[in-house]
């Protein structure tokens, strides 16, 4: 009786395991966009990956550097697609607009919606949140000529992210960053 009680607790334990929408995000292989764009970027990295590079910035006693391992800890996957087009509306959008719409499930929260219908340009931010975690991170933007997708998947602390912009990047630019204080960047 008991062991029946045990397996129907974890059977419906597993079920709503499989019903809670997951921050990664189901993305088209886009293989026949490859052919077609004048620029392509398809970058999908695990947790190992990122526990290894995590590992070979940690060694430093510098703060950003610490700061980015921790950070790089929390992350289980890094999902980037990014294609240009020498013409406009070369890729299916219907694609794009499918990605789009699983940021519409439970889960995801819009942080930011950005549609200029003149240029027609489409910028959408989402969070995924779990009892007031950042467990997830999707942006997707679209123009005529280009379309790219970011999917960041794992714990987030925002403050960390910035610290992470400013390692990874060459020309950053601390004065302007001192003057944004308390504010976070997007990215």
């Amino acid at each position: 009786m008991l062991r029946r009680l045990i397996l129907a607790v974890l059977a419906c334990g597993l079920a709503a395991q499989a019903h809670a929408q997951s921050p990664v995000l189901k993305l088209p292989a886009f293989t026949q966009l490859r052919s077609q764009a004048t620029e392509s970027v398809d970058i999908s990295i695990g947790s190992l990956p990122l526990r290894i590079a995590g590992w070979a910035v940690g060694h430093d006693d510098d703060p950003d550097s610490v700061a980015t391992q921790a950070l790089l800890k929390g992350l289980h996957g890094l999902y980037i697609r990014h294609y240009e087009f020498a013409t406009e509306f070369a890729y299916p959008q219907a694609e794009v607009d499918a990605v789009r719409s699983q940021l519409a499930g439970a889960g995801w929260s819009q942080m930011a919606q950005v549609h200029d219908q003149k240029k027609n340009e489409n910028v959408d931010i989402y969070l995924a949140v779990d009892k007031e975690r950042i467990t997830g991170v999707a942006i997707i933007a679209s123009e005529p000529r280009e379309f790219t997708i970011v999917n960041a998947v794992g714990t987030l602390d925002l403050d960390k992210v910035a610290t992470l912009r400013r390692h990874l990047d060459f020309n950053y630019d601390h004065d302007a960053a001192a003057n944004t204080r308390g504010r976070l960047p997007l990215l």
